[in-house]
């Protein structure tokens, strides 16, 4: 128990110093990188990473996978876009985008827990038709023309902060609390170690786990109300890959694939990881094509250290 301790305390710890290293290789290579514009910058970018990215915490937490999320940021958005220019209030907007994102998420929660399917081949389906509602509903076009309010959540600052920054912070401050204060969090972490074990022991396994995919899906948006405001309009082929991003940022942050262990503070630092990288391959002027590259090969770094791991933390 204390070596698996120590093991994860190192690892969180490791990622940490990943980040700051990174940022410091970063701003010798390019004096641009520590200006205060390019680091907020580098934060808003981030924001959305990693928003998706704390309800992929919870859904690996858990002992799943979720594919779906950048499908149904795309969804989200279409119909928070919609809803917009139907002259709803934004706040209602941005619910209804969220309950369609959880309704999607409440979907792949009951195929994976009544329906009996592995997480892997729900949430993959409907990443697929997620995808595919968005583009019949748009008839593949982009929705644009909202109102100056609503691009206020990408704009304001308060204090000098972006508005999306903010936000992420909040959202985080919401789900550790959620996650590490209340029996919900205790139960996701319980079902990820040991499912069997936490059934017999009388908590409704299935319940909760369908409920990690409801907030999955509502993280996912959410997330689309930040990019709709940041881009301006929702797009039908928005979040291609965005899966991708959410994962590395969460096995980059220590969160161990098999479930019951990881936090969502080394989330959010293997999101700025993720962030930084790519905002510091801009800046060197590196080819996007060769990003996907590095991207991949981060992963697979992630993945492989959190194998190492697994024996010492049992």
């Amino acid at each position: 128990m204390l070596k698996g301790a120590t093991a994860r305390r190192a690892r969180e710890l490791g990622t940490l110093v990943g980040l700051v290293v990174l940022a410091g290789l970063l701003s010798v290579l390019t004096p641009h990188f520590l200006s205060v514009s390019n680091l907020l910058n580098v934060m808003e970018q981030t924001s959305i990473n990693a928003v998706i990215a704390l309800g992929m915490t919870y859904v690996i937490l858990s002992g799943g996978i979720d594919l779906s999320v950048g499908s149904l940021l795309a969804l989200s958005g279409v119909v928070l876009a919609t809803a917009l220019q139907a002259g709803w209030p934004a706040p209602v907007a941005i619910a209804v985008g969220m309950a369609v994102g959880g309704a999607c998420g409440l979907l792949n929660g009951l195929l994976i827990t009544k329906g009996r399917l592995p997480p892997f081949i729900a949430t993959l389906g409907m990443m697929s038709i997620a995808r595919g509602a968005a583009l019949v509903f748009t008839s593949g076009r982009p929705i644009s023309g909202f109102d100056a309010s609503f691009r206020q959540l990408s704009t304001a600052r308060i204090l000098g902060i972006p508005a999306p920054i903010l936000l992420t912070i909040a959202v985080y401050l919401l789900g550790h609390f959620l996650l590490t204060r209340t029996r919900f969090g205790r139960y996701v972490y319980a079902i990820g170690g040991n499912e069997e074990a936490t059934r017999l022991s009388g908590i409704s396994a299935g319940f909760h786990k369908t409920m990690v995919y409801v907030l999955s899906g509502a993280a996912s948006g959410l997330a689309a109300a930040l990019l709709t405001a940041r881009l301006g309009s929702a797009q039908p082929i928005a979040g291609i890959n965005y899966e991708l991003d959410a994962i590395a940022a969460t096995v980059i942050g220590g969160t161990s694939l098999s479930g019951g262990i990881g936090t969502l503070h080394g989330t959010l630092i293997g999101a700025l990881i993720m962030g930084v990288l790519r905002n510091g391959l801009n800046l060197l002027g590196t080819s996007s094509f060769f990003q996907q590259v590095v991207i991949g090969l981060v992963i697979i770094t992630a993945v492989l250290v959190d194998s190492m791991l697994k024996p010492s933390a049992k």
